[in-house]
């Protein structure tokens, strides 16, 4: 009669094995490295320039520009409890729904945004937007994976989790 459970024992002899190994390895070999405070501050400010860049561009009608700050055309998008269209159908979406007209487009905001580096090609960007227009007002937060591609820091995911405004005097 065999052993009850002896099936999982080549498992767990595999499991412990790679746990060992993993154990001696170097520490350093198992995180990513670290940016110096110099880099830190340098590409946390790269980063606060594509977004100030985003924002003067919408906010210039500019729906081009604004997309400049995305990966093209790998960019993910996930807005309203689904997945957008891509980096092309977002330019499209912008272009036909918020139109020429500073009232349709309205006026976009960024703000409280925090960087946390999660390599040195890497990092999450939380930040608040807000976007003023006659006709609805709307506000949210932007959780962004920043991926430096080629020397440039592009968003290749973005998260916007919108919530109602009232209305003005309300």
């Amino acid at each position: 009669m065999e052993p009850p459970f002896s099936y999982l024992e080549p498992v767990m002899i595999r499991q412990a094995a790679i746990a060992l190994m993993l154990a001696a390895l170097p520490a350093p070999l198992l995180a990513a490295p670290a940016l110096s405070p110099a880099d830190t501050a340098r590409e946390d400010a790269g980063i606060r320039q594509v977004i100030a860049d985003m924002q003067a561009a919408w906010n210039r009608g500019d729906y081009r520009g604004y997309m400049a700050g995305f990966q093209n055309p790998g960019v993910i998008f996930v807005s309203g409890g689904k997945f957008q269209d891509g980096w092309q159908g977002t330019l499209d979406h912008y272009i036909r729904d918020y139109g020429d007209s500073v009232d349709t487009r309205g006026t976009l905001t960024f703000s409280d945004i925090r960087i946390e580096f999660l390599a040195p090609d890497a990092a999450q960007l939380i930040s608040r937007y807000h976007l003023e227009r006659p006709q609805k007002a709307m506000s949210g937060i932007n959780t962004r994976l920043m991926r430096k591609i080629d020397g440039r820091w592009l968003i290749a995911l973005n998260h916007v989790s919108a919530y109602d405004v009232p209305p003005a005097g309300k």
